[in-house]
This record gives C-alpha cells, structure tokens and sequence, in this order.
C-alpha cells in the first residue's frame, strides 16, 4: 500500500508533464504527506458480463486507433512503429506486462489517448489495484483497473469506450464477472460505470498512521444506477 519513491518519481514527472510546474508545487506536499499518512474510502463494483452493442459505448473522437497489448515485446514494437510509448504514463506499466495483465489503448494520431487494463490473476491485480479486495481468479472471475485519459482527450467518452472494450475483452474469454474498485469521490468513474449496470456490493476504508494499516470492508447491495443518489 505505502508508495515506493520509484512511483511517486514517477507521477511528480506526469503532473509537470501534463498539469505544469505550479501544479506540481500545489500537489508536491501531498505526495510527502502519503509517507505518513493516507486514508481512502473506496466502492468495490462487481460487473456481470453480457454482449453489449458497441455502437452505444463509441467515443466522440475521430480517427483512433485500438491497441491491446499483453506484453513488453508488443509495446516496444508499437513505439518502434511510431506510438506514444504509454508505458511512460504509467509507472507499473512494464511490471503489469511481465504479469500478463493487458493493457487497452487507445490513440489518436499515434498519441496515446486513454489506457485502461484487465487482469486476470492475483499477481496482475495486485501490480495495478493493490486493494485488497478478493476477486476469485481461480473461478473464472476477472478485474479491472489503472484507468487513465490523458488530460487533452478528457471528456470525450474515452473512458466509456474503454470499459467496453475491456468488458467485451473478458467476455469472449468466457468470464462471467469482473470486479474493480472506485474512489467514493471519484463522481466521473462512478457516472461511467453505471453506465454498464454494475452492482456495488461494498464501501472499503484504507487508513494508514505510519507503518500501521487497516482495511475494512463493508457489504452494500446497490446498483451502479443508483449509486450517485443514494450513498
């Protein structure tokens, strides 16, 4: 759960990346404070997998192009092709590719756009959504996670399309269920994935005082559309 130095590095060069030097500095101290401090409270979702029209989930976005990648050798063909490495976005990018998660990308003018993942046993998950919430591989279940559109594209329904994509990945893999987790604040997420008629069947706190960690689940029964009315 605590961040290694590595990964905040990582994500201080993205916020300069992408949000600039003066929200870089408003955000700086909240990176230290996660040494010492952190508490979060999340939804656990668990989406039951059924065939879904395409055509209802497509983003507002011309000329993109769809990349699902199962490993480092493909990323580093797509850069050597002229892509946006998406592995510099996102710190774990090549420890999830050695751990056979798959990474959905999607780009436009060989930018990279949005990039979301799938994961299909423990060692995968817990590369990308160190939650620990059980999610029963060895039945056939599935997860979800490290969803991020670059700041640019925001708004055009990337995230939309991008659950679909995974959805319908894990599908025709014959998995019934996938499961994930979403900040309680996280409104935009939320919107997204009621979209999709999840269940949420848990509300999790995480605190951490220094080295102490605690983890408590508990259970709900709420469909993903009525969600942001009613918790």
């Amino acid at each position: 759960m605590i961040p290694s130095l590595l990964v905040i590095l990582h994500e201080a060069r993205q916020i300069l990346r992408e949000d600039g030097f003066r929200s870089f500095l408003s955000r700086g101290w909240s990176f230290i404070a996660t040494f010492f401090f952190r508490y979060h409270s999340v939804y656990l979702y668990q989406h039951n997998i059924i065939d879904r029209r395409e055509i209802d989930f497509v983003p507002r976005v011309q000329d993109f192009v769809i990349k699902t990648v199962a490993s480092n050798r493909e990323a580093d063909n797509l850069a050597q092709r002229g892509f946006e490495d998406f592995r510099l976005y996102v710190s774990y990018a090549k420890e999830a590719l050695d751990r056979e998660a798959i990474a959905f990308c999607i780009f436009v003018d060989n930018q990279l756009a949005h990039v979301g993942w799938a994961m299909f046993s423990e060692e995968a998950k817990n590369c990308i959504d160190s939650w620990p919430y059980r999610v029963n591989f060895e039945a056939g279940e599935a997860c979800t996670g490290g969803t991020r559109t670059v700041v640019r594209f925001e708004g055009k329904g990337l995230m939309t399309y991008g659950y679909y994509l995974r959805l319908e990945y894990i599908r025709q893999k014959g998995i019934i269920a996938s499961r994930c987790s979403v900040a309680t604040d996280n409104i935009a997420s939320q919107k997204v994935h009621a979209k999709f008629g999840p269940k949420i069947y848990a509300k999790s706190r995480y605190l951490k005082i220094l080295w102490w960690e605690s983890w408590k689940e508990i259970p709900l029964s709420i469909t993903g559309h009525e969600s942001l009315g009613r918790i």
